[in-house]
């Protein structure tokens, strides 16, 4: 096969095996990512298209998963609209001058990713050139909707006062806002695939936060427009939004991505098997024994049941304090059973 397995799986195509990766797989769990940091901060790795690319790969040779998701933060794109972020340590990202105008939102820029992040594109293109043919590229960017709290609260929030005070109280501030990250957002993918990404990821984080309507209102029609700007397989991805399953697979997505708080198998009847799935075990499990995660990780290719379109992945990050040692075994336990199950 010349094609990546996870493009396959995305296409709802029969695979020869369930394709495996993590997100976050590319970083804090990983001793050799440690050491980098002691010497270089996040955004600067970013910008030096080799070293992301080592970084990016750590976890691929390490792990034998099936795809490479690109090592970057999902508040990357908007440093090329003008704004100035600091990720701060055991907090996220800090926005120097939170957005709360109209002034503020046409003050942004929509460049183009050749223009503003063109080592970010080189390290795709890096990262494209190293791997197996049947191994993919993952690019990904942040739904509108969360990175829009980031930029209206200027730091990370549970309770998104600030941002939904924007939405009810100055729609207007609020869809212009959405606007321009939705366009930036669609040309930076567009740009990664160009340079070599097969699949992209849409994380919308935060989405969860907001009730069915408001999902529908002041959210979705951007997550879509985003997931319209690329001709790869797409996947949409959130957690925490039990409510909104259905409402995320109206707005786009070959392959929904799930946390682990829904069984895989009622979160598949409802989003429909018209498209992929994605997920689902709680990262957290990799903290216990292993007998326990074996179990769990069957109980997901269970309910999986063999079909196409399934992409085995945690429900969320993989945790800093997870042994990178286990990842591989969780790798080397769906190969193997999936690929009973092919047979």
């Amino acid at each position: 096969m010349t094609e990546p397995v996870l493009v396959r799986a995305c296409r709802l195509e029969q695979v020869e095996r369930t394709p495996v990766w993590f997100m976050r797989q590319a970083g804090r769990s990983l001793p050799e990512y440690r050491k980098l940091r002691e010497r270089y901060g996040l955004f600067e790795i970013a910008r030096q298209p080799e070293l992301c690319a080592e970084v990016t790969l750590q976890p691929v040779r390490r792990h034998g998963v099936d795809a490479a998701v690109m090592f970057a933060d999902i508040m990357l794109p908007v440093l090329g609209m003008g704004v100035e972020v600091e990720l701060v340590e055991d907090v996220g990202p800090v926005v120097a001058a939170p957005i709360r105008s109209l002034a503020d939102v046409e003050r942004l820029v929509v460049p183009e990713p050749e223009e503003s992040v063109p080592w970010t594109l080189e390290s795709v293109r890096l990262v494209r050139e190293a791997l197996r043919p049947d191994q993919a590229v993952i690019g990904f960017a942040g739904g509108p909707f969360t990175v829009a709290g980031y930029l209206i609260e200027g730091k990370p929030t549970r309770e998104f006062k600030q941002t939904k005070a924007c939405m009810y109280g100055s729609p207007e501030v609020w869809h212009a806002l959405m606007e321009k990250l939705a366009d930036a957002f669609g040309r930076y993918l567009a740009g990664c695939v160009r340079a070599g990404a097969d699949v992209v990821q849409l994380f919308d984080s935060w989405a969860g936060t907001l009730s069915v309507a408001d999902y529908r209102e002041f959210a979705a029609p951007y997550s879509a427009r985003v997931l319209q700007a690329v001709d790869v397989p797409t996947i949409h991805f959130a957690t925490g939004d039990a409510h909104l399953l259905e409402e995320r697979a109206s707005a786009g997505g070959e392959v929904i991505g799930i946390d682990w708080r829904v069984p895989l198998d009622v979160a598949w009847e409802r989003v429909g098997h018209d498209r992929g799935i994605q997920g689902n075990l709680d990262g957290a499990l990799l903290l216990g024994p292993w007998g326990r995660v074996e179990r769990e990780a069957e109980d997901v290719l269970r309910r999986a049941e063999g079909r196409p379109g399934h992409v085995f992945n945690l429900g969320h990050g993989v945790l800093p304090e997870t042994d990178p040692d286990d990842l591989g075994r969780l790798v080397e336990l769906v190969h193997e059973r999936t690929a009973k199950v092919a047979a």
